[in-house]
C-alpha cells in the first residue's frame, strides 16, 4: 500500500469511532476503543521499544517490532491540546487569587498531555516546567510549549557533545573545533550501526581523539591501568553508542 493510500485509509478509519455492519434489523454496531491520537501515542511508545527509549544502551528488543508501526509518522500527533494545557497553566499561576489546588490541577492536566512526547522529550518538558515553577524562566508571549522543549533538548545535546569533546579531545582549539563539528554532523545524519563508517567518517572522527587523554579518562572510570588496545576499543564503543543513541550524559 502506497503512503498516499495509507494516509487516505487512516483518514477514513478515524473519521468516526462507531460503525454499523449488516443489513436491516440485523445490523451490529462496532465501536473503536480509542481515537487516532491515542493510537499514535501507543505507536510512539512502541517505536521507543525498538530504539532503546533514548538511553545510553543499544540492546535490541527480544521480539520483532512490526515494520508498519515503526514507520508511522508519530510527528503528526497533534500538540495543540498540550499547548492549550500549558497556556491554561500560565494563566492560572499569573492570577492573583490562584490557590495551590488550582495550580496543581493545571499541572496535572499538563502532565497528562506529555504522553504525546517521547521519553526524552518528557524529561526536558519536566525540567522546563520545574524552571518555570521556580521562577528561573519567564515564558514568552506566543511561544509554544513544544518550542521550549525543542530548545531545552537542543541545549542538552550541545552540552553532551561538548562533554564528549572535552573528555576525549585535545586541548588545541583547532582540534576541538574539528572534533565537535564532525561529531555534530554525525549526530544529525541519522547514522546507524550499518553505515556509521560510510566514506570513512567514523575513522576520521576517531582520529580527533587524544589517546593519552582518553586513556586517563577510562582508567579513572575503571580505577585501574588500561592497555592502549583496550583504550581504542572503549573509544570506539563510546563514540558509536553516543552517536547511534542520539547522545547521553557521560
Amino acid at each position: 500500500m502506497t503512503i498516499w493510500k495509507r494516509r487516505k485509509f487512516r483518514v477514513f478509519i478515524w473519521s468516526k469511532l462507531s460503525y454499523f455492519f449488516g443489513k436491516g434489523k440485523q445490523k451490529t454496531e462496532v465501536t473503536l476503543n480509542f481515537d487516532e491520537n491515542t493510537y499514535l501515542i501507543l505507536a510512539l511508545r512502541y517505536q521507543e521499544l525498538s530504539s532503546g527509549g533514548g538511553g545510553g544502551g543499544t540492546e535490541e528488543v527480544p521480539f520483532e517490532i512490526s515494520g508498519h508501526l515503526t514507520e508511522i509518522d508519530t510527528g503528526k500527533i497533534d500538540s495543540d491540546y498540550m499547548n492549550s494545557r500549558f497556556e491554561k497553566y500560565l494563566k492560572t499561576i499569573r492570577k492573583d487569587d490562584t490557590n495551590s489546588n488550582d495550580i496543581q490541577k493545571t499541572v496535572d492536566e499538563l502532565h497528562k498531555s506529555f504522553a504525546t512526547l517521547t521519553q526524552e522529550e518528557q524529561k526536558f518538558a519536566n525540567i522546563f516546567l520545574n524552571d518555570v515553577q521556580r521562577g528561573d524562566v519567564k515564558p514568552e508571549e506566543g511561544k509554544t510549549f513544544r518550542e521550549y522543549i525543542t530548545e531545552y533538548l537542543a541545549a542538552a545535546k550541545i552540552a553532551q557533545i561538548n562533554e564528549v569533546v572535552n573528555v576525549l579531545g585535545s586541548t588545541q582549539d583547532e582540534n576541538i573545533a574539528a572534533f565537535k563539528s564532525k561529531l555534530s554532523r554525525m549526530m544529525n545524519a541519522g547514522v546507524t550501526e550499518a553505515n556509521i563508517n560510510e566514506f570513512g567518517r567514523f575513522d576520521d572522527l576517531k582520529n580527533c581523539v587524544d589517546k593519552a587523554k582518553a586513556k586517563a579518562y577510562f582508567e579513572e572510570q575503571e580505577g585501574a591501568g588500561i592497555s592502549l588496545f583496550k583504550v581504542n576499543m572503549k573509544i570506539d564503543k563510546l563514540l558509536q553508542d553516543f552517536i547511534i543513541s542520539g547522545g547521553f550524559d557521560l
